[in-house]
């Protein structure tokens, strides 16, 4: 009976204690508990609009007013002892819900490559590859996955929308930013970027796309006017964009710091009312980029719903503006409904997050399977590659800290690095957020020992790079030598050239110089001029590679991993060969403190900024100029080869494109087979247009028919004046291969267009 009584006992204290445990846990991660609410709007079997409406009705001004705005920068780094602050996760921002209608605080966090920031309150987070990687796949399982681990760490976390999602086409390649987004091509950035962030909405947390819109560089983003004709805005630009909230009924839409045309896109009737409300029938939110709302009524008219992070214009000025009728009611309703409407599609009311502590196992096996798909093998002279895993000289690896981990990009995408950031800068560990945010981090993700579990029997040796004379004596007694190279690009400032920082590009002419066997790493994120490309041996592109970037680089080296990625952007011979050789720079001018923004001074100097190359985005342009670049978009080798035959091209209500993909040589391995089309010489458009891919592995001698059915979206012009797409009349060229300048097969066919 003792034994009884003594077990009850033991469970009572076990349940106490876990009781006792689990509060500061809520605590930490502001876990909510699910509102007691019994309203009519809980009803599942009602829509997201109807339950949405529902709410509105029992809802005063005050608490409409407070779901159009952020609680401010206290909320997110400062450290709130009282009110509705104090449940803020101290994410990228923070908007209180309203507990007597069951309606959750929004918990946001920047999710770029994964949960940013979580070091602060000691979370973990996984650091995914670039989405330059993902991008770089080119194959939507990959990209669905990426957002969907994402969505899972932000509910884990008790996150529940995500600040992710970029998707500005890349114009300009020295753009600091160029790492977060899909590319050149509205096409494949869209399709890409829809899947992605499918994969986030899937867990319940509300997806977001940004920067709406033409935010294609860092300098002076927030006072640089982007001045652009409609039709190459529709045909480029704002095409990612369609496609993309299109494919993923995205509940979030970020609009950019930048002008267009002389409006600010958070107040801009053109892009949010006329292209995103009204031609593409959106019905989530839009929300400002951190300090981009200058105004109340002119913003709340034109369809901003939400200012961040505070409450300078829509809080309440926002609400006197109702009060004098210069925000009609209907407008406000308008804005709660897109909010409410939101939570209620994507699952965030039905289904609120559960915080537990993150699975950091399955991220490593999705981080590296990201980065093992979307990773660029650029050369490979004389079949250097793959390395024998039993080879047992001696291997050089030389340069980028590859001693210590690999480098991530910069700003608010960056994810903390688990143990801290192996490679401090110069002065220790930076005091300001500013700083902190441009530093170089580094993810424990060792290439070193990596290289040496890949080759147990080599000798591996490694050397900084720094003295470039030591580093070529030991490249020159090995039997080969791996540099490791990078490029750091972080949000808020462009890169100044396309070149290797430092005296990396002398390193590397000086090892291939010692070591013909030369084996170029790129840890980059974009395109780099490659001044010593003849005289190395081989190019790996592995862009920022994540937190298990060293064992997939290791993996593809040494052939376990074919490599498969392939170019989602244009890498120029150099930066005379761009449509902009000199990015244009925002006028000096005096640096004041930023009221929205106050870990920054600005210039507030407004200049304009002109994309005349219109059309001619990417690889449209090289084509329309006769530009050879160094490597061409959809460029991307492998360790085996592939043969293209038998294109047919047919047509109904549908293009459909289908050929023969064969792997001619001894390896299993996966082929991206692109498709493009030349349209009429009336429509008076770049040479060529990528209208679809598909990916498709094959083992060696084994045949594929590939088909794809090309949207007539895609074949499509947009008529300004019309203002809709048309397809016009004549005849159309379709070409097929494996890269946008290695297109064996081609077919022309008549189509009559509308």
């Amino acid at each position: 009976m003792s034994t009884r009584v003594n077990w009850i006992k033991a469970i009572f204290f076990i349940c106490a204690f876990c009781l006792l445990a689990v509060a500061p846990a809520q605590a930490q991660f502001g876990m909510p508990g699910k509102p007691a609410v019994n309203g009519p709007w809980m009803n599942r079997n009602l829509s997201p609009d109807q339950r949405a409406d529902l709410v509105i009705k029992q809802m005063t001004l005050d608490e409409k007013i407070q779901l159009l705005h952020g609680m401010g920068w206290q909320a997110i780094f400062g450290n709130p002892t009282s009110g509705p602050a104090v449940r803020s996760l101290g994410g990228a921002g923070f908007i209180p819900g309203i507990p007597r209608l069951g309606i959750p605080d929004l918990q946001m966090s920047d999710a770029a490559v994964g949960v940013a920031l979580g070091a602060r309150r000691s979370r973990y987070s996984t650091a995914l590859p670039s989405v330059e990687a993902e991008a770089a796949s080119w194959d939507p399982k990959v990209a669905y996955a990426f957002g969907a681990l994402i969505g899972t760490e932000l509910r884990d976390q008790g996150f529940n929308m995500s600040l992710g999602g970029g998707v500005d086409v890349v114009r300009e390649p020295r753009g600091g930013r160029t790492f977060e987004y899909q590319g050149e091509d509205p096409i494949l950035a869209g399709t890409m970027d829809g899947q992605l962030i499918r994969g986030t909405q899937s867990q319940h947390v509300i997806g977001d796309i940004k920067h709406y819109a033409l935010n294609d560089q860092e300098d002076g983003r927030s006072f640089a006017n982007v001045i652009m004709d409609k039709r190459a805005m529709r045909e480029t630009d704002l095409l990612a964009f369609q496609i993309a909230i299109h494919e993923s009924d995205v509940g979030a839409v970020m609009c950019s710091y930048n002008l267009i045309d002389g409006v600010y896109a958070c107040e801009n009737d053109y892009t949010l009312r006329d292209v995103l409300d009204h031609d593409w029938g959106y019905k989530g939110l839009v929300v400002s980029d951190w300090g981009g709302t200058h105004s109340t009524v002119k913003a709340a008219l034109a369809g901003l719903d939400i200012q961040m992070p505070g409450d300078k214009y829509f809080g309440e000025p926002l609400k006197k503006a109702v009060e004098s009728g210069q925000v009609p009611m209907s407008r406000i309703d308008e804005m709660v409904h897109r909010i409410l409407r939101t939570e209620f599609a994507v699952g965030l009311i039905d289904n609120p997050s559960q915080p537990k502590v993150v699975d950091p196992m399955h991220g490593f096996k999705v981080a590296q399977y990201v980065e093992e798909q979307g990773a660029v093998l650029l050369k490979n002279a004389d079949n250097q590659l793959p390395l024998n895993p039993s080879m047992n000289g001696t291997i050089a690896v030389i340069g980028g800290h590859a001693d210590a981990g690999v480098l991530s990009g910069g700003g608010s995408a960056q994810v903390d690095p688990a143990g801290g950031n192996p490679v401090l800068p110069p002065g220790g560990q930076p005091r300001t957020v500013a700083a902190y945010l441009a530093q170089w981090i580094y993810h424990r993700s060792v290439p070193l020992d990596a290289i040496r579990k890949a080759a147990p029997e080599a000798k591996v040796e490694y050397n900084p790079g720094t003295d470039v004379d030591a580093a070529a004596a030991l490249a020159k007694s090995a039997s080969v030598a791996i540099v490791f190279a990078v490029q750091h690009e972080s949000e808020g400032s462009d890169l100044p050239n396309l070149s290797l920082p430092g005296n990396q590009n002398d390193l590397i002419a000086a090892v291939s110089a010692a070591n013909p066997h030369t084996i170029v790493v790129l840890e980059s994120g974009g395109a780099v001029t490659m001044p010593w490309l003849d005289h190395v041996s081989g190019v790996l592109e592995s862009w920022y590679p994540g937190i298990r970037g060293a064992q997939a680089i290791a993996a593809i080296l040494f052939g376990k991993v074919n490599p498969s990625g392939k170019l989602p952007i244009t890498f120029p011979k150099s930066e005379a060969q761009l449509p902009h050789p000199e990015e244009t720079k925002q006028p000096k001018g005096p640096l004041t403190p930023d009221p929205n923004m106050p870990f920054f001074k600005i210039n507030r100097r407004v200049f304009d900024v002109h994309y005349d190359e219109g059309l001619k985005v990417g690889y449209k342009w090289y084509d329309a100029e006769n530009k050879t670049p160094l490597f061409p978009f959809g460029f991307g080798l492998s360790y085996t080869t592939f043969a293209y035959s038998g294109l047919k091209v047919t047509h109904g209500n549908a293009l459909n494109v289908s050929f023969t993909v064969r792997n001619t040589g001894r390896r299993a391995g996966q082929e991206i087979a692109e498709i493009y089309a030349t349209l009429p010489a009336s429509a008076q458009e770049p040479p060529r247009r990528l209208v679809g891919w598909k990916k498709v592995g094959l083992a060696p001698g084994e045949s594929k028919t590939v088909s794809v059915s090309v949207q007539p979206l895609y074949l499509s012009i947009f008529n300004v004046a019309r203002n809709n797409w048309q397809m016009v009349p004549g005849e159309y060229k379709i070409w097929a291969g494996g890269s946008e300048r290695d297109l064996p097969l081609s077919e022309t066919i008549p189509l009559t267009g509308d």
